[in-house]
């Protein structure tokens, strides 16, 4: 023994016991996944990289960097402390930045390179800066006149001006002259000129209003009056104020706002108007101008999201035909996939009418082609076309579900239904195509790997490393990486016969013989997948490391699966989801190790709203269930998502009480915890507010936590973490001690 105790005494201390995570590290201390970079670019000459990387001492604050390929260099191009004056963001930029989720960034949030990649376009500190870099030993920073607050700056194609919103107003920059000019004038109050409304920014995917043509000629711009949208007046409390916010918010079954589509030249300020037609009542979702700057298509939903048009109109003349058009008894999702070919003569659509999402080529008349892709596999996303080879990138999950992988294609769809994988290694690959599609990046990882960035041909072979963030003993995660624990991955049968995919990490020191309390943690709503073999979820691995069983499960209704997984929500929410969960809850119990008894739910948005349906319609297999910011009434949420799914109040009455908690709060018997931050504009304080006076009037206790000031994501790095100890203490008291007390331990 004596022998032994002297070994120890000179072992590495890491060797012995390694450091497990806490909720500092992961939530205050930042950047335990490495030097990340973000807003990864190709210049369109192909000679540099450029990424935004946050300061080694402010995780928060980002500057501009670059690698520059023939040198094989990296460095920094702008330091933001250097030209930042430290001025107030507008409302409007704060707001866009919640809507974007990068709200607590600061310093280079977002740029843009000149198309002849010989300059950079970006906003800081209010002011707008043109950076041209002639040489690496020759480069200089132009402050453009701007004169005040601005939105969305854009260098036009041919690089003669750069435009801006302001006021509501769209104006130009001739770079030539150094001139203002402003091309709208009457934005202001319930116009707004050049700007995506509020949902097509929260869920269209879309935070652009205006369109340059490829030769400079012309601006597509939207036009939006929101003068019959309902004004909603909610208060925002912060520690030591109130506001009383009345904002134009188009809940569910009321008015949106209306829209026009014009074209503006920039040189005059002529404005003429595309006719849109006789309904009003319309959603503008795509606006793409093709290759030729003669012609511009886009596309048209109606209210009910249930058909999506795509047309084309020659600018000359204003004349346009419809191109296309897709239906669906359900929805229609939306995509970003649109790319008309070089000649204009053709172009790539994506669609999911086979139940699957896949490419199909189009003449321009409207007359289809072939299709590029097809099977039982799903695209996420278009990446690149490489017109001169033929071939067609894509982002799928077509060899693991859990998986993100690229593929290759050929245009002509000779192997639609067999693409060639171009990424290696199993896990996630996001994937970054220069506009020729001959290189890319690709930002790998797994739940070993920290995010790597590579640049690679187009056939997957290593060209260099951007940022290879090697695990080793100089890594930020280095003191933690032997607690680590992998993640299992496995898939059970939904009630229809459905795959439904989990992950399982179980808890350190696992003893199959002991039996250990639940956590469970999801999503849970559309165009959501958690469930995925990539880094990161370091809070669900802090709590494999306190003891926990720690699950996730991708229910039907999620993304990534095609449309027989996703359309089983229609028309009611909270049923389907519910009932897989239930499918994993079972299956938990059904194991040895799992203390059946002590079984606590946790999410976050729309996973809040899912413990608020858990706990009311399965508190008899739940212990425990935390919601923040949960959504609790749908007509109080907005128009885009909400009908896409429920279709409106109006028409749907009994669809609607059925997807929310009140209906079913008689079965609510387990502890709930709601969290919701004070000032959220995106599920208003008000969802958790209406569910407080529910269960007050019933008698049902629950415990709250709201944070002053508190917008969805609880951005700052205080709210969150105290959200997160707030929560694992609840967790603990419910679920550990419980259990303690149960078996008479300590």
């Amino acid at each position: 023994m004596r022998a032994l105790l002297l070994v120890l005494l000179f072992l590495p201390v890491r060797m012995v016991m390694a450091d497990t995570l806490n909720l500092e590290a992961i939530f205050a201390g930042g950047g335990l996944d490495g030097p990340v970079p973000r807003e990864l670019k190709i210049s369109p000459d192909g000679k540099r990289i450029t990424f935004l990387r946050a300061r080694a001492d402010d995780q928060n604050r980002l500057d501009l960097w670059e690698y520059h390929v023939a040198d094989k260099l990296t460095r920094r191009l702008v330091d933001a402390d250097t030209l930042d004056s430290g001025n107030e963001l507008s409302d409007a930029e704060k707001s866009r930045r919640e809507r974007a989720r990068i709200a607590g960034v600061s310093g280079i949030v977002g740029y843009q390179w000149s198309p002849d990649g010989r300059a950079l376009l970006f906003p800081l500190g209010g002011k707008l800066y043109l950076y041209t870099l002639d040489s690496p030993a020759d480069k200089t920073v132009r402050e453009l006149p701007t004169g005040g607050d601005f939105l969305d700056p854009q260098i036009s194609p041919k690089g003669g001006y750069v435009s801006f919103v302001q006021g509501q107003n769209l104006k130009v920059i001739d770079l030539a002259s150094n001139a203002t000019r402003s091309l709208t004038k009457d934005g202001g109050g319930t116009i707004h000129n050049a700007e995506a409304e509020f949902v097509a920014q929260e869920e269209m995917d879309r935070s652009r209003g205006y369109w340059w043509a490829a030769d400079d000629s012309a601006i597509a711009f939207e036009r939006y009056d929101e003068a019959n949208v309902a004004v909603v007046k909610r208060s925002e409390v912060y520690a030591d104020h109130t506001e009383v916010i009345e904002q134009r918010y188009p809940a569910a079954g009321k008015n949106n706002v209306t829209v026009k589509l014009g074209l503006v030249a920039p040189d005059t300020g002529l404005t003429r108007w595309v006719d849109l037609g006789e309904d009003s009542d319309i959603y503008l979702v795509r606006v793409d101008w093709l290759p030729d700057g003669k012609h511009l298509s886009y596309q048209l939903m109606p209210r009910n999201q249930q058909s999506l048009d795509l047309r084309l109109v020659d600018v000359a003349s204003l004349e346009q035909r419809s191109l296309l058009q897709e239906n669906s008894k359900t929805w229609i999702n939306l995509n970003s996939d649109l790319r008309f070919l070089e000649d204009s003569q053709s172009f790539v659509w994506a669609s999911e009418r086979s139940g699957y999402k896949h490419l199909y080529l189009y003449a321009v008349d409207g007359t289809l082609r072939h299709p590029i892709s097809a099977g039982d596999w799903n695209i996420d996303k278009l990446l690149g076309i490489d017109e001169a080879s033929g071939t067609v990138y894509v982002q799928s999950n077509r060899d693991y579900v859990s998986d993100t992988q690229v593929y290759a294609l050929p245009l002509d769809g000779s192997h639609a239904d067999s693409p060639e994988r171009i990424s290696k290694q199993d896990g996630t690959h996001y994937a970054t195509f220069a506009e020729d599609a001959t290189i890319y990046l690709d930002q790998f990882s797994d739940p070993a790997t920290p995010p790597q960035v590579s640049l690679n041909k187009a056939d997957g072979s290593f060209i260099a490393w951007i940022e290879e963030n090697p695990l080793d003993d100089t890594h930020p995660y280095a003191a933690y990486r032997d607690a680590r624990i992998a993640p299992e991955f496995g898939t059970l049968k939904a009630e229809d016969g459905q795959a439904l995919h989990y992950r399982l990490y179980k808890p350190a020191g696992f003893d199959p013989a002991r039996r250990y309390p639940v956590f469970i943690f999801y999503y849970g709503g559309p165009h959501v997948q958690k469930v995925v073999r990539a880094w990161g979820e370091h809070f669900l691995n802090y709590m494999a490391q306190q003891g926990y069983v720690v699950f996730t499960l991708d229910n039907r209704g999620m993304d990534r699966r095609g449309r027989a997984f996703s359309d089983v929500i229609h028309r009611q929410l909270g049923n389907a989801e519910v009932l897989d969960q239930l499918v994993g809850i079972r299956w938990l119990k059904a194991q040895s190790w799992v203390d059946g008894a002590h079984v606590g739910v946790f999410g976050w948005s729309y996973g809040g709203y899912m413990t608020t349906m858990l706990l009311a319609k399965a508190s008899e297999q739940i212990t425990a269930g935390v919601a923040v910011a949960p959504v609790t009434d749908w007509t109080l949420y907005d128009t885009f998502y909400t009908e896409r799914y429920l279709s409106t109040p109006q028409e749907n009455k009994a669809g609607y009480i059925r997807s929310a908690p009140f209906a079913w709060l008689d079965g609510l018997s387990s502890p709930l915890f709601l969290v919701h931050g004070m000032a959220d504009d995106n599920v208003l304080f008000s969802n958790t507010t209406a569910l407080m006076a529910e269960l007050q009037t019933r008698g049902i206790q629950f415990d709250l936590m709201t944070y002053p000031g508190g917008k969805h994501g609880l951005s700052t790095t205080t709210m969150k973490l105290h959200a997160y100890h707030a929560i694992v203490n609840w967790m603990d008291r419910h679920l550990k001690a419980a259990a303690a007390n149960q078996s008479g331990g300590p």
